[in-house]
């Protein structure tokens, strides 16, 4: 269940929320997954859950999700905030699962404290897939140095694609997927590829190489130049 603009704009309070929820998650006819995403990625979701108060806040999706705990997958939670997330995530009843979406902190939460984890749903695993699958076979065997060795470079690159303006991070993901061939063309409905500048995408680009992500180096590097030509660099 995506997070609802509509509701974002006429809800009064927590109360309000909870309400609604209640009403949609009693009907469904299976388990569904609750998404808590920021005003950061969406300013339309300011105050979700009904207060500017993170406790208020999390008090209400907890007590949403207590209530329908056998209808509930888990929540992803994209609001950048690893203790925010941490705080969610311990207050989970048994059974309920905890997803990532803090494309800035991600490795040290999907590798867990040691009692509890998030699991991986996430944004910039597009960009940073075939690193990531290494990376999580290693954590699965129980390699945690593999691991962070593996995820650690990725994440300066991540940190870039959802800089500021965050809603448009769309646009690095779908330049990464260009620079390694998956598509014939740099461009976005709406003109979207035009939301960043040029400056930002020669570090994504030179991110991307420092972390092992260009898959055919020469294509990449005849694209980027490309790019850069277009931009009159």
């Amino acid at each position: 269940m995506m997070a609802s603009r509509a509701l974002a704009t006429v809800a009064k309070g927590p109360d309000d929320y909870i309400s609604v929820y209640d009403r949609i998650l009693s009907q469904a006819s299976g388990k569904v997954i609750l998404h808590w995403l920021g005003d950061m990625f969406d300013p339309a979701l300011k105050d979700y859950w009904g207060s500017h108060d993170f406790e208020t806040a999390l008090d209400a999706v907890v007590a949403i999700i207590e209530r329908h705990a056998d209808k509930v997958e888990g929540i992803k939670i994209s609001l950048l905030d690893a203790g925010k997330e941490v705080a969610l995530r311990n207050r989970l009843p048994d059974g309920v699962v905890m997803f990532t979406g803090d494309d800035f902190n991600y490795p040290e939460l999907i590798a867990g404290d040691g009692a509890r984890h998030s699991h991986a749903l996430l944004g910039i695993f597009d960009a940073i897939a075939q690193v990531a699958n290494a990376a999580l076979a290693k954590l699965a065997d129980g390699d945690r140095a593999g691991y962070d060795a593996l995820m650690a470079p990725t994440v300066p690159l991540s940190r870039k694609i959802f800089e500021a303006p965050t809603e448009y991070y769309k646009a690095g993901i779908v330049l990464m997927a260009w620079l390694n061939g998956h598509q014939q063309h740099f461009s976005m409905i709406g003109g979207m590829q035009s939301a960043r500048g040029i400056c930002h995408y020669a570090d994504v680009f030179r991110l991307a190489d420092q972390a092992g992500l260009l898959a055919d180096p020469e294509l990449a590097i005849a694209r980027m130049k490309n790019l850069c030509a277009v931009a009159g660099v």
